[in-house]
């Protein structure tokens, strides 16, 4: 039997709500890490990832939730009683001093011997490669050096853990590329736990362990980048994890789908009739001649990448994304295929919007201060209205108090208008992913419920839409 296995740190069922407003920052938030892992949380601004790391390292206090260090809650621990040091952003460093002394300073502080002070100072700055920048002043360091010495700063007193939120994010494209494996090199040297924060998708995946996907407070999938980039588990890890061209199609058979207008073999055996949603990566896209793909289109724009050419195609009322290192000119015809492990099948989530409706004394259905018409009759079998009045079929008149309807409307039936009360309800565009004829949004209204909303024109993050349900393509239902 093999030993079992001990989590370094473990967060359970972490929420943070800031009391201000109620905003749900994190939530429900569950993680192990184990010793010496890189862990990466990835995700846009605003996800919640900055937040878990502040939590973690006692700047921030969970509103609920437990953070278990070797098995002991420390989530009520002040920053300077965790094993805990982090690497910010914009490094901190103190510009007055110079560079022994910024990296001595949490020494001085515990009140070390000097000689003992100067032997730590001069072996974080072998591991970081600055050696002999002990007299050097911040300001005359690059960015790269000034990251360095950041991270020699928070080694110096010796962590079980090292946080990074953005340390990479005030280089420059060359600089950061450098320093990630420098990073990751930096990792495997030290054998420490790193707990790390970025919104780059390349960064973590190249430097990761094990990545945890956030979006809005809440994970999304935690697994190695093998495993996010091939096996991701709904269309925000797709769309957000490298370049994905993502359509929704149908199981036909046995190993088989159809979207675009073909029907492709796939590996995934998903029971036929199943509604998925199909990810295809560009690099995985095979041109052929017309006619000698599974699908044809038409080239409308071709880009040069330097490695590859990246080249869009519309078939039908589908775009494909396609990276190749053949160049078809644009308006060139020509066709498609794919291997059947480049098709990544995801059982479509259901995103109708469903809400309840009371009705009002003259028996019609309201819903935020707004009125919808729906024949109560239809209901409830052998019911009628009579003098203003609904009777059901023992002859009793009907409470109207009593009455309580489930309204439900798909996502691709709701219109998107930007005249604030054109709508039956307002918000804010929060997230968006291209679905090759169409692009879905996440809506969330000004009560702080999300709504997904289909729509074939490109509206931008953050605008205000009026969102309107079509009384004629809502489905009404009593409950109970």
């Amino acid at each position: 039997m093999g030993e079992a296995k001990t989590n370094l740190i473990e967060l359970k069922h972490i929420i943070k709500r800031f009391d201000d407003n109620g905003f749900v920052a994190v939530d429900d938030f569950n993680l192990e890490i184990a010793p010496g892992e890189f862990v990466t949380f990835l995700g846009p601004s605003g996800c919640g990832k900055t937040t878990t790391l502040r939590m973690i390292a006692g700047f921030d206090l969970p509103t609920s939730g437990e953070i278990l260090l070797d098995g002991k809650d420390i989530s009520q621990l002040p920053p300077n009683k965790r094993p805990i040091n982090t690497v910010f952003q914009r490094y901190a460093l103190f510009p007055h001093m110079n560079i022994y002394d910024n990296i001595a300073f949490g020494l001085k502080l515990q009140k070390l011997p000097q000689e003992k002070i100067r032997q730590k100072v001069q072996h974080v700055l072998e591991m970081v490669d600055l050696e002999g920048f002990e007299d050097r002043k911040v300001s005359t360091l690059s960015g790269g050096q000034q990251q360095r010495i950041a991270i020699a700063r928070a080694l110096v007193n010796e962590p079980r853990i090292l946080l990074l939120d953005e340390p990479l994010g005030a280089l420059d494209l060359k600089m950061r590329k450098e320093m990630q494996l420098e990073l990751k090199s930096m990792h495997q040297r030290l054998g420490i736990t790193f707990i790390y924060v970025t919104h780059d998708q390349e960064e973590a995946l190249t430097m990761s362990d094990k990545i945890v996907v956030m979006s809005e407070g809440k994970i999304q999938q935690i697994g190695t980048p093998e495993d996010i980039y091939n096996e991701p588990k709904n269309a925000f890890v797709a769309d957000f994890i490298g370049e994905s061209n993502i359509f929704g199609g149908i199981m036909t058979g046995k190993c088989k789908v159809r979207f675009c207008g073909g029907e492709f073999t796939c590996v995934d055996d998903v029971e036929e009739g199943t509604l998925v949603d199909v990810v295809v990566r560009p690099e995985d896209v095979i041109l052929t001649p017309p006619g000698m793909g599974v699908i044809d289109g038409v080239v409308t724009g071709v880009i040069f990448k330097g490695i590859h050419y990246e080249i869009t195609v519309e078939s039908g009322k589908n775009e494909m994304v396609i990276q190749s290192t053949k160049t078809p000119a644009v308006g060139e015809k020509v066709g498609m295929t794919l291997d059947p492990d480049g098709i990544h099948i995801m059982i479509a989530e259901d995103h109708t919007t469903r809400f309840t409706a009371v009705a009002d004394s003259e028996y019609n259905l309201s819903f935020n201060d707004e009125t919808i018409h729906c024949d109560l009759t239809k209901l409830i079998p052998g019911s009628r209205m009579q003098g203003g009045q609904l009777i059901n079929n023992a002859g009793e008149v009907v409470d109207p108090e009593r009455i309580r309807v489930e309204v439900s409307i798909k996502p691709g039936d709701i219109e998107m208008s930007d005249d604030e009360e054109a709508g039956l309800i307002s918000g804010r565009i929060i997230n968006l992913i291209y679905k090759g004829d169409h692009y879905s949004y996440v809506v969330r209204t000004d009560k702080e419920h999300d709504l997904i909303v289909d729509d074939e024109y490109l509206w931008n993050m953050g605008d205000r839409v009026s969102l309107i349900l079509p009384e004629e393509k809502m489905n009404f239902s009593l409950k109970k």
